[in-house]
């Protein structure tokens, strides 16, 4: 086999003799076309070696999208978990497509996060219940998971002096992404939390005026804080590191989405994936 690259596309040739030089349709003929794509996994069926992916737009290919793809080697779908940043090679035949080399960019589930704050582990596995909290959002006003029961709740974690555009307020630019697209479900079975691991600057009335600036103060979004013990909890929860850095503070990233029932369905590590992408995520829990 003798692989042709031409931009990102992969053009891989059997010649099964040297007289196919000669003859370009037989040659073209034995080509398969395979590219290399990036997204985030939503789905994971393992009874029919399937895995749906909100991919980024694939180069000469498709568009950015949402597909169910068959997996050609079902041993790689072993440790794939919804909210897994993956890299994977997309083989698209007329007798049916299937994508194959699947590697992971970012890990959910029990790998999700590095070392705990507090170095104690409490982190909670994909599919396990979410511990309750109690923190005081924006308006001062006292926020438990147990009173979001019955809905979906999409879940990260940020600091408001934090400098950098690609990391706090990504996260934040992410969850406005969901508000965009389901927002007349906020409030009634969708809620967006916001936490922030810099209680002893980030009071309620500073998450206000934060969440005004991303147009945030609207029903169904929390942003919430609280002592520096229940917020290093809920943290240990999810996975979030942080600790202070020269003035700043320096922390991993952490989106999740908690079910109806309370239970953690996805963790999404980093921030190698889109709003769009995360939006997909959620209107697979919203409607399973």
């Amino acid at each position: 086999m003798r692989p042709l690259v031409v931009g990102a596309v992969v053009v891989e040739c059997r010649v099964r003799h040297p007289l196919i030089l000669l003859i370009p349709a037989l040659w073209a003929a034995s080509c398969a076309t395979t590219y290399p794509a990036r997204g985030l996994v939503l789905r994971v069926d393992p009874a029919a070696a399937m895995v749906t992916v909100s991919h980024d737009p694939i180069i000469g290919y498709m568009r950015a999208m949402v597909m169910s793809l068959p997996v050609k080697d079902a041993r790689e779908m072993s440790s794939l978990r919804p909210g897994d940043v993956i890299e994977f090679r997309l083989r698209p035949k007329k007798s049916g497509s299937s994508i194959d080399r699947i590697r992971h960019l970012s890990a959910a589930g029990a790998d999700a996060g590095l070392t705990m704050t507090p170095s104690t582990s409490a982190l909670v596995k994909v599919g396990e219940a979410v511990p309750d909290f109690i923190l005081t959002d924006q308006d001062g006003r006292a926020v438990s998971l147990s009173s979001l029961r019955g809905q979906v709740v999409a879940i990260t974690f940020i600091y408001s002096r934090c400098p950098l555009p690609d990391y706090c307020p990504r996260m934040v630019n992410n969850l406005a992404v969901i508000r965009d697209r389901y927002r007349d479900r906020l409030g009634r079975d969708l809620t967006l939390l916001t936490v922030t691991f810099d209680p002893k600057y980030d009071s309620p009335e500073v998450l206000a005026k934060f969440a005004a600036r991303y147009l945030a103060n609207i029903p169904g979004w929390r942003f919430l804080s609280g002592s520096p013990e229940a917020i290093a909890t809920v943290c240990a929860s999810f996975g979030i590191e942080y600790w202070p850095d020269q003035g700043l503070i320096t922390h991993t990233l952490q989106t999740a989405v908690i079910d109806r029932e309370g239970r953690l369905r996805a963790s999404i590590e980093g921030r190698g994936f889109t709003g769009g992408q995360i939006a997909d995520l959620v209107g697979t829990v919203l409607e399973p």
